[in-house]
């Protein structure tokens, strides 16, 4: 089951109230010494919501490694620091579905059809100035960045929402509130969506 949407939509929240194993695709983000990095056009900001600000290969394979085995060991990123700071492994059992999530979910509804893989996708939606105020002050409480870069970026993605809902739902995500999501959650639980014996 993969969970896409703008940062500061919910989806973190919409993951831990699931009651589902989570695999946090955000521990994916590329390391802020990596020269691949996109920056911001007329910026020397890095931009932390282009999809080539993150290693979408090593996500496919950690989803595929929990799809066959049940379990995978994943980076541990540190958003404040730009860095992977260790490792950890997630473990679903005998779980027959688990929720991936984070913001560049979407890229990966094509990869995961292929594979088999895929239960449903779903892009978390609640409203351009709902998700600026929820985005700004989670990042503030935790740091992630200096504030005027987070006002500058959330001015930025505020601005972008509606074309990145339209482009994460033209990927194959399906664009839906907090309550349709957990209904659509709940339905894949329950086999009504899964087509593979542990699905993403």
């Amino acid at each position: 089951m993969l969970l896409c949407g703008p940062s500061g939509s919910g989806k973190s929240l919409l993951a831990a109230r699931s009651g589902l194993p989570v695999l946090r695709l955000d521990d994916f983000y590329k390391e802020g010494t990596d020269p691949t990095l996109p920056t911001v056009p007329a910026s020397s900001d890095i931009d932390w919501d282009h999809p080539a600000s993150w290693d979408a290969d090593a996500a496919v394979a950690a989803i595929q490694e929990l799809c066959r085995t049940g379990r995978t060991d994943v980076p541990v990123y540190d958003i404040s620091l730009s860095a992977r700071t260790g490792e950890e492994t997630v473990d679903i059992g005998r779980t027959p579905l688990f929720l991936a999530e984070g913001i560049f979910a979407a890229e990966l509804v094509d990869r995961c059809r292929e594979l088999g893989v895929l239960a449903d996708a779903l892009c978390l939606s609640r409203g351009p100035l709902t998700t600026f105020r929820r985005r700004f002050l989670r990042d503030v409480r935790e740091s992630r960045k200096s504030v005027p870069f987070l006002l500058r970026r959330g001015w930025r993605l505020m601005r972008q929402e509606r074309s990145l809902i339209a482009r994460q739902t033209a990927l194959g995500a399906h664009a839906c509130d907090r309550d349709e999501a957990m209904g659509r959650l709940a339905a894949a639980a329950a086999g009504r969506c899964a087509t593979a014996r542990t699905a993403a």
